[in-house]
């Protein structure tokens, strides 16, 4: 009987055991790398609300059950947990009554400065971030005034780094978020030391930047989406190729020229100014050809019978009068100015390269033949590509069409293996678990209750008779076991030797008596 309860005892406790343990939650990271303070707060927080919780990674992880994970975090972040160890505007909340205008200057500091490190550490690539800013005092000075700048040091999480437009971005959100701090005084370290922003001359990192070189990609993929277009209907879809290398000039040039031109002629030319001087008078003084002519009498008169009358005659001069006539004449210079600005990102060469898959010729059993194209087909295709693309020789663009069989295998990609999905193997965690307390089960069950149960619904065995003489009648078998095999044996005795049998009565009677 004490056997019997302890066995039932350990049945129970085995069940038991194996029921709690089917129901022990899976756990999984809540947080982890948080700061004492942040793990305190949240700790007293789980326990308030009743979340079971384990900690892990020497204490720099909180484990919660799998299920609540989301709308644990959900209900932190309503209380503003973590809070990190970066603190933003929240420091002005608690501004006390009579702070110097220094010291509100410099909590306002600072909480930009967590603010900025908050956003940043929002970055996937990002682990964590400083900012130092550096804001000079106002001067009422013009000279004086100097230009905020900023230092941003970011740790980056393993294997993952910032591309420049990430880093551009970060320069960005710094630039516009302090009031008149140039993009060039923002400066950004990695982890290593780095430098990932402007260099300390201020010249930017070799190399376009992320907007030339998405202008680049936009213009190659113009391209080669035209020259795919204009052959299509040809060749048929899915039956060309087309790469396309730009290469662009993206430097300003400004260009400001002045020509003259020889002089015009002057009824051709513009007067810009003209002026004429002119001056005249009369003498008393003796005047006439010096000599000896001169000083011989005169002659004896003559004059026509008939003289014509004068009409419209010019007055005489004055014997011994003179005049002065001067005139200047000032023509405008031909003179031609120029300035010219160049556009930024010219093409400056293209590089073409265009493949074009052989015809397809059906036959007349119905085969599909491959063949290639002819000489004339080509030149026509030549053509299209270089009116498409714009083909300068003088700018150096080179350009090469291809006629080749396209490659009609594909590269079966091999599916992962069902032992390694991670849903497989939680599913055979889960369906092995489930066997196993199956197994327990079924093991008290059969093996342990069962042999208990069918012993206690097994009559008590009746007590042996020794009958004498019993072994001269009919050999009575005493030693076999059994209700059912004893109670045969006396049946059959009674038949045999019913002497014996009233006997052995005849003594139960006395004996109860």
């Amino acid at each position: 009987m004490i056997g019997l309860m302890l066995g039932l005892s350990a049945a129970i406790a085995l069940i038991a055991g194996a029921w709690m343990w089917s129901q022990v939650p899976d756990y999984r990271v809540l947080y982890s790398n948080l700061s004492d303070r942040d793990g305190g707060a949240i700790i007293s927080s789980l326990q308030q609300m009743n979340v079971q919780y384990k900690m892990a990674e020497g204490g720099g992880a909180i484990l919660v059950p799998s299920g609540e994970v989301y709308e644990v975090r959900l209900r932190l972040a309503s209380q503003g947990l973590p809070k990190g160890s970066v603190v933003g505007f929240e420091l002005m909340e608690n501004q006390k009554l009579g702070t110097s205008q220094f010291l509100e200057q410099v909590n306002y500091q600072r909480a930009l400065e967590g603010e900025l490190t908050r956003s940043i550490q929002s970055l996937s690539a990002v682990q964590g971030a400083r900012v130092h800013l550096a804001i000079p005092r106002p001067s009422v000075f013009t000279r004086e005034q100097q230009k905020p700048s900023a230092s941003v040091l970011v740790s980056l999480h393993p294997g993952r780094m910032l591309d420049k437009a990430q880093v551009s971005g970060i320069a960005h959100l710094l630039s516009s978020s302090v009031p008149d701090m140039p993009i060039k005084n923002v400066t950004i370290l990695d982890q290593n030391g780095n430098l990932l922003s402007a260099s300390a001359d201020g010249k930017e990192n070799a190399g376009l930047d992320p907007g030339q070189l998405e202008y680049l990609h936009q213009v190659e993929q113009g391209f080669i989406k035209r020259i795919e277009n204009i052959l299509s209907p040809i060749t048929g879809m899915d039956n060309v190729r087309a790469q396309v290398t730009a290469e662009l000039d993206f430097s300003q040039t400004e260009q400001t020229a002045e020509t003259f031109r020889p002089n015009p002629v002057p009824t051709e030319a513009a007067i810009r100014s003209q002026q004429v001087n002119e001056s005249s008078g009369t003498s008393s003084a003796a005047g006439g050809v010096p000599g000896a002519l001169s000083n011989q009498p005169p002659g004896a008169a003559s004059a026509p019978v008939a003289a014509p009358a004068a009409t419209g005659a010019a007055p005489a001069q004055p014997s011994g009068g003179n005049s002065h006539k001067e005139s200047t004449v000032n023509y405008e210079v031909d003179k031609t100015v120029k300035h010219v600005t160049l556009p930024v990102g010219g093409i400056k060469r293209l590089s073409v390269a265009v493949v074009v898959n052989y015809k397809k010729i059906t036959e007349k059993d119905g085969k599909v033949s491959a063949k290639p194209l002819t000489a004339a087909e080509m030149a026509q295709i030549n053509n299209l590509v270089k009116e498409t693309m714009g083909y300068r020789q003088d700018r150096g663009d080179t350009l090469n069409v291809v006629n080749a069989s396209f490659s009609t295998v594909t590269e079966e990609i091999a599916p992962t293996p069902m032992w390694k999905d991670p849903a497989t193997i939680a599913l055979a965690k889960e369906i092995f678990r489930n066997l196993l307390i199956a197994g327990i089960v079924f093991f008290l069950v059969f093996k342990v209750l069962r042999p208990l149960l069918k012993e206690l619904a097994t009559p008590p065995e009746p007590p042996v008779v020794h009958v004498e003489g019993a072994a001269e009648g009919a050999g009575m078998a005493e030693t076999q076991s059994g209700y059912e095999d004893r109670l045969r044996v006396a049946k059959e005795l009674a038949k045999q030797e019913p002497k014996v049998v009233a006997s052995v009565v005849k003594e139960w009677i006395g004996g109860n008596e």
